[in-house]
Parts: C-alpha cells; structure tokens; sequence
C-alpha cells in the first residue's frame, strides 16, 4: 500500500520555524526519526519510508503555500496514490495550539494551501491532519501571527504535539483513519 503524506509550508530559511511551516516541521521530525534522507524533485522536496509494510511517500511542497495543490496533485498521479491514502498536514488557527484533529474531509476554513489543493483535487474530500497552533493574535495580524515564529513556550511544546501528529500519520496508514481518529482527535 502506498500513501502520499503532504506537509504544508513555505520554502525558504525566512519561513522555517514559523507557525505555517508547521506541515513541514513534522514531516522534517519523521524523515529524521527514519532516516529517510530528502530529495529536490519536481515540485516538492520528497522522502520515503516504510512503515508495517507501507510505503509512505513524504512531500514538501515547494510551490509556496498558496500553490500547494499543484504538488499533491502531480505527486498523487506520478505515484498512482488514491485519494483516500493522501493525508494533507495543516496549520490551524481555529484550534488550540498543540491540538490534533484528523477529518476524512472538510472545508478549507480559508486556509489557502486546502483552498488550492480542493480547486486541483476537484473537491474537500481528502484526509487532513489539522495542527492547532492557536489564536492568541489582535484582529487584523492574523497574516503576521500564522508566518511568525513560535514562542518559547511553544517551541518547548512541539516536539511533543508533532511526535503525536507521527504516531497519527502511522496510524493512517495501518489502521486506518477512523480508528485514529477515535484515538488521538484532541
């Protein structure tokens, strides 16, 4: 079985540890946990594992956050992953920071990397593991707060949200969606 996991962000050494490279982060802390070594190829930086017989196909997207359907979109066809085996990782503002919810499906929220990825798929109906990284933003700085960095509170938090976000890509792809959302949906 294989699986296409997308983590969200935005390339460049100015984005890295921000709130919107969080998709990426996690994807960087599974590659290395593995071993898995990345590679430049058509638009996405790709890595590849093996878990419990699956192989899972990690991509980056180098698009820029606002294109990134264009990259899920070539990745999914290249590799023949159905899709229902794509799991699309995801910066959320409308959840608390350090809080898991995977969905089979859902609206963007105006998030315009989902925004994008729904135009290129035909449609909302594809896993997402949404990663809360909260509001706490004065009205109208929503833009500086999703591209700032995190807070040392914050940064002291994330090893541990983003090892529970890669015991849920795992469990995607073993057990299924249903049964990992019954387990770790905060």
């Amino acid at each position: 079985m294989k699986y296409l996991i997308v983590g969200l962000g935005n390339i460049g050494p100015e984005y890295e540890l921000t709130r919107h490279n969080i998709g990426f982060l996690t994807l960087d802390r599974l590659a290395d946990k593995e071993g898995a070594a990345w590679k430049s190829d058509r638009l996405a930086f790709k890595a590849e594992i093996k878990h419990k017989g699956r192989t899972l196909h990690l991509i980056k997207p180098t698009t820029y956050m606002n294109l990134s359907g264009k990259a899920v979109n070539y990745w999914m066809k290249e590799l023949n992953v159905p899709k229902e085996n794509i799991l699309v990782l995801v910066d959320d503002v409308a959840i608390p920071f350090g809080k898991l919810r995977m969905r089979g499906k859902g609206s963007s929220a105006g998030h315009n990397g989902l925004k994008n990825i729904e135009a290129l798929l035909g449609g909302q109906d594809y896993p997402r593991l949404r990663m809360g990284i909260g509001d706490d933003f004065p009205k109208g700085r929503q833009v500086e707060y999703v591209l700032g960095r995190f807070t040392p509170r914050e940064f002291e938090e994330l090893p541990e949200m983003m090892d529970r976000a890669i015991s849920m890509i795992q469990g995607f792809c073993t057990v299924g969606i249903a049964q990992t959302m019954t387990q770790f949906n905060d």
